[in-house]
């Protein structure tokens, strides 16, 4: 695995930033739910591609509405991005899904579903 340099780092976060504001205050499009996120970016060593993570809170119909909204919107967003950022190459943007935080979430309820059981069971034994 290849260790990142700070450049790459500083790229990433910076069309993290700016791909958010463009989502949150230039895209109109009615599929995209207003509960979504970036996540994270990964912006090739070329600049020729990025993966941008997205989460989106809501149902399955929501989340995949978004990612459909966001894929048809993908060159209107490129064309912002070369408008705000100063790179050689504007990446081509590939939406992800990330389900990680409502993974988190469930794990987060199922513990505590365990640890109320667990405190249960030591109410009964006393």
């Amino acid at each position: 695995m290849k260790k990142r340099s700070i450049k790459q780092t500083r790229i990433n976060e910076e069309v993290l930033r700016e791909l958010s504001n463009i989502i949150r205050n230039d895209l109109k499009d009615p599929r995209i739910s207003e509960m979504c996120s970036v996540v994270a970016v990964d912006v090739a060593a070329d600049l020729g591609s990025a993966k941008a993570y997205i989460s989106v809170l809501g149902d399955e119909k929501a989340q995949s509405d978004t990612m459909e909204g966001l894929r048809s919107s993908s060159g209107f967003i490129r064309h912002k991005l070369a408008n705000s950022i100063n790179l050689r190459n504007t990446p081509e943007i590939r939406f992800v899904l990330d389900q990680s935080i409502a993974y988190g979430v469930r794990m987060s309820k199922l513990i505590d579903e365990v640890n109320r059981g667990q405190e249960q069971e030591k109410r009964e034994e006393e």
